[in-house]
Formats: structure tokens, sequence, C-alpha cells
């Protein structure tokens, strides 16, 4: 088993990495190669309103025109050690971890992603329950009465919430339950929860569950393949003739087989809306990184995009990795493969 975590512990390191320099290769070597001279390079960096001088001034300050592996080299030092951007009229030091300083805010990126972090989490954590025990439950029950009435409202309600895009769920309930009903808050509330766990949650209640109703359908069906599936093999029989408890045979034996897919799917679902549920924050108006990332790319902010992209790489191998790390728990076979 310990040998089973030091090899993902590895894999997930060497993947940050390769991550590093895939970003690196999307924001500077790219450019370069589609024939992006130092200014063109510097200019997205220092805004529209910058005049030439300034964009020359800012291209030689930061280093443009030094070789890539330089470049990269520098890159690599400020997500490590910080860094130090001088742009002529003065210089700004960015403490590590550096995702990068936007000369438009005038303010290193990490902080404003810690701001934000704390909303998209608290999003992607509620919905994410919402989900996964909505979407399993009800993918089992449907496979225990295949064929019912219930079965079939289920999956044909989960075929809608695969279908229907989030902005226009979103919408349809905040009209009907923001405005019409006036049960929940409408979009841009947010509250802390240290500061009113009660209120922290009534804010986020229909976000959570316009998220939840479009990936409790995949996993409703999911669940349902795979226990149809499992339900019918040599074992699940074997274990009823032993006489145990139809509870225990479906949940200890059949679910418990069925769970890797629908973990596999977590970790990245997961990971991504850590990221930035952008559709569903902008729909909401909520304060968090995919809304961070929207205002970044329309104010042509390149630190702050280049920001984002690399904090949603990183939960997504982190999640990648406590997932893998759960296959050990949920199929005691990884642990001795």
């Amino acid at each position: 088993m310990f040998t089973y975590i030091i090899k993902r512990v590895i894999g997930a390191f060497a993947m940050l990495i390769v991550i590093s320099m895939v970003t690196f290769g999307i924001f500077y070597v790219v450019p370069q190669w589609a024939g992006a001279s130092p200014e063109a390079m510097a200019s997205r960096y220092v805004g529209r309103a910058a005049t030439p001088e300034t964009v020359h001034l800012v291209a030689e300050r930061l280093g443009f025109n030094d070789p890539v592996i330089v470049q990269y080299g520098r890159f690599v030092k400020g997500l490590v050690a910080g860094a130090e951007y001088d742009y002529g009229a003065g210089v700004e030091q960015c403490p590590a971890p550096c995702f990068g300083y936007s000369f438009i805010s005038g303010q290193p990126v990490w902080p404003d992603l810690l701001d934000r972090l704390p909303v998209t989490f608290s999003l992607a954590i509620g919905a994410a329950v919402l989900w996964v025990v909505g979407g399993v439950s009800v993918g089992v029950i449907s496979a225990l009465r295949r064929g019912s009435f219930f079965d079939r409202l289920s999956m044909g309600t989960a075929l809608a919430g695969v279908s229907l895009p989030i902005f226009f769920t979103g919408m349809i309930s905040l009209v009907v339950f923001s405005y019409a009903l006036g049960w929940t808050p409408p979009g841009g509330a947010y509250t802390d929860f240290s500061v009113n766990p009660a209120q922290w949650a009534y804010s986020l209640l229909l976000p959570w569950i316009t998220l939840a109703f479009l990936f409790a359908a995949t996993y409703a069906r999911l669940t349902r393949a795979g226990m149809l599936e499992t339900m019918g093999e040599d074992y699940i029989r074997t274990a009823r003739a032993k006489g145990l408890h139809e509870r225990e045979v479906v949940v200890k034996h059949g679910l418990r087989a069925a769970l890797t897919p629908i973990l596999t799917l977590f970790g990245i679902d997961f990971g991504l809306l850590i990221g930035g549920a952008i559709l569903t924050e902008t729909t909401y108006t909520l304060p968090g990184l995919g809304q961070f990332a929207i205002l970044a790319i329309r104010n042509q902010d390149m630190p702050q995009v280049m920001g984002v992209v690399l904090v949603a790489a990183m939960f997504v191998v982190v999640a990648s990795l406590i997932v893998d790390l759960l296959y050990a728990v949920v199929d005691p076979r990884v642990r001795l493969s």
C-alpha cells in the first residue's frame, strides 16, 4: 500500500511539471511560433491603453527577448521562490507562489485567486455532495427496479438534465424560485461561511441545486449501468446464496464494485469545478474563479488568465491523486496490482 501511494504521489508531481511546461508553452512559446513579436507579447501584460514606448520597455524588462529556456526557468522560479518584475517605473515584488503579476490591477495574481477560491470551493463542495448522493442513490434504485415507473421517470429526468445547458436551467431557476416565489436570494449574494454558516448555505442553495442537477443526471445513468452489470455477476449470486442480507449484497458487493468509474469521473469533475464553474458563477453573479477568468479575458489581463489555468490544472491533478488513493480503499485488487 505504501509503495502504491509513493508511486501515485511521484506521478502527480511529474504531471505538475508537465502542466507547467504545457502552460508556459501555450502562453509564451506558441504565440512566438505564430509570429508574435516581444512587443506583442508584452502588450498582453500592460493592457490596451499602454503607449508603444511603454510596451517596448516592458518587453525588455520582462525578458521576452531572452531564449525560451531562460524564460521557462524564470517562470518556474517565480512559482517556487517568487519573482521581481522590473517594468521601468519600478520593481514589483511577487512573493511565492508567484502565478504572475498583473500590471493592469497593479498586484500579484495569487492573492486575487485566494480571495476568489472560497466562493468556488463552496459552490463545488455543496453541489458535489448533492449530485453524488442524489445521482448514485437514484442510479442504484433504478437498477434494482429496472423497467419500473421510477426507473423510466428518473432516467428520463436524467436525460433532460444532461441535455439542458446550465445557463438555461440557471435562468429558469432564478425566474421561478428567486423572482416569482422569493424562496431563494437572487444572484450575486454570497456570505462567508465563517460569518454566518446558515446564510452561507442559503445564499448558495439554488446554485448548488442547479449545478448538481446537471452532474447528478450523468452519475445516475452511470451508476445504473454499473449496478446492472455487477448485480448479474456470479459473486453476487454467491453472496445471496450464503444468506447475506440484501442491503449488504447491494451496498458492500454490488455498489462497491460499481464505484470505480464513478470515482474517476468525480475526480475530474470536482477538480474542474474548483478551477472555476464559469457558467454557474456567471449566471448567479458569484465572485469565484470562473467569474475572475471571464473578467481577466475581457480585460486582456494575461497573467490573471494564466493564473486561473494553472490553478485549475493543479486542482485536477490533486483530485486525480485523491481518486487514485481511494481506488485502493474501494477495490482491494488495486493495492495488489
